[in-house]
């Protein structure tokens, strides 16, 4: 496999699938995908920005955040809004392969285990459990045992319950939190000082971008969650986000349930609460004139859409105080209502392991960037060997790294 100048493993570009992924849309998505592209390119052609809203699971496991990552390298991306669950999955390197065993052969209480009685092992090679017993305690008895007793492998989003790496996360975060306080940095940077540049966060402190978990998905990955939300203020964080949102000319929703920062932002004037801010005096921005992007399964948002668009029948609602969702007779999601009603709004009906690929792939291309990675929706055979690359490739956290950083800044 070819190398780039870094030494990392480049991908070769499978354009016959992603050609496939386009032929799988329907009629209106292509549609909408094109627009979508267009859009991108002419707005990084006059040196604007791009920024995007992902959700957790989804975008792990499809290899999005990855391939996000690999657009903020190449200046296609220019910042992110996240979960906590992704900064968590991302220090531990994104995917990982664990073994679940029962918990109760190796002891464990049933009632302090995860649903099914399971407990896991991360596999990790020697050289990665040296490293781990350098910094932490590890049960050796444990580990041992774990090698010994019968289980199955799985590949998951790295870090969570299984050990070590999910306690190292949870005792990571102790520390990087500490480093936050002093110096008053959002967790998500410190954390990225020492993460795998191929990461969202390893990549957007090494490049300056802004990545930072929205207030909503705060609640998530354990003390990583709880240490990002103490990091540093609920209002600072709203302002850093707005910040962010307001410098973007497209945002890209992607498969993201909760985004009250870009729908009701406290101060954001056109679809939020900014007005009261800038009553107060407060510097404030507008959705007015944006585009924005989503991606997203729910065929309900482009019926939002349309119903939008083709009938006065919302904005009455809206204008007598009625419920949208019982006029509507689709559920109503508050983001999902102000995305359909504004005007710049470009929804894809989609899965985003299809349509992210398929995106970055024609933005590059128009954009003459070659793209050393390339994700494909994990039910594909080119998918699976992805998430197999991301195992091997994608390390988790160099903690001396991090704190050699911490030693070295200033305020």
């Amino acid at each position: 496999m070819e190398r780039n100048t870094r030494g990392d493993e480049i991908m070769e570009v499978n354009e016959k699938l992603l050609n496939q992924f386009y032929e799988k849309l329907d009629e209106r998505s292509k549609t909408a995908l094109d627009e979508a592209v267009e859009t991108m390119v002419g707005v990084k052609k006059k040196g604007g920005k791009i920024v995007v809203a992902t959700g957790s699971g989804p975008n792990i496991h499809e290899g999005v955040t990855t391939l996000i990552a690999e657009l903020m390298d190449k200046g296609i991306i220019d910042g992110v809004t996240t979960s906590s669950a992704v900064i968590g999955h991302e220090m531990a390197g994104a995917l990982d392969k664990v073994k679940m065993c029962n918990a109760s052969e190796l002891g464990f209480d049933e009632k302090y285990m995860p649903r099914g009685n399971v407990f896991e092992f991360t596999q990790l090679t020697p050289y990665e459990i040296d490293v781990l017993r350098q910094e932490m305690v590890l049960d050796e008895l444990l580990l041992r045992r774990g090698e010994e007793v019968d289980g199955h492998i799985v590949l998951k989003a790295a870090g969570n319950m299984a050990y070590p790496m999910g306690l190292r996360n949870e005792s990571l975060a102790a520390e990087i939190l500490t480093v936050c306080k002093a110096y008053g940095l959002p967790f998500e940077l410190v954390a990225g000082w020492g993460a795998d540049r191929r990461t969202m966060i390893g990549i957007g402190a090494e490049k300056g971008l802004p990545v930072l978990v929205s207030i909503p998905q705060m609640i998530g990955s354990g003390h990583i969650g709880m240490s990002i939300g103490d990091s540093i203020s609920i209002f600072e964080r709203s302002k850093r986000i707005a910040s962010m949102l307001e410098s973007a000319d497209i945002i890209i929703e992607s498969a993201v349930a909760l985004t009250q920062e870009i729908h009701d932002g406290p101060f954001e004037c056109y679809t939020g609460h900014g007005i009261w801010s800038w009553w107060k005096g407060l510097h404030t921005y507008s959705l007015r004139d944006k585009k924005l992007i989503r991606i997203d399964l729910d065929e309900n948002l482009r019926k939002a859409q349309d119903l939008q668009k083709q009938s006065a029948m919302i904005q009455e609602a809206i204008d007598k105080g009625l419920p949208k969702t019982k006029i509507s007779k689709i559920p109503f999601r508050m983001e999902m209502s102000a995305f359909a009603r504004h005007e710049g709004s470009i929804p894809i009906i989609g899965d985003i392991g299809q349509v992210w690929p398929l995106m970055a792939w024609r933005v590059a291309n128009e954009l003459n960037i070659n793209l050393d990675f390339m994700s494909y929706s994990q039910e594909t055979e080119d998918g699976k060997a992805m998430r197999e690359w991301i195992v091997k490739e994608i390390k988790f956290l160099d903690r001396e790294k991090l704190l050699q950083k911490a030693k070295e800044y200033r305020i």
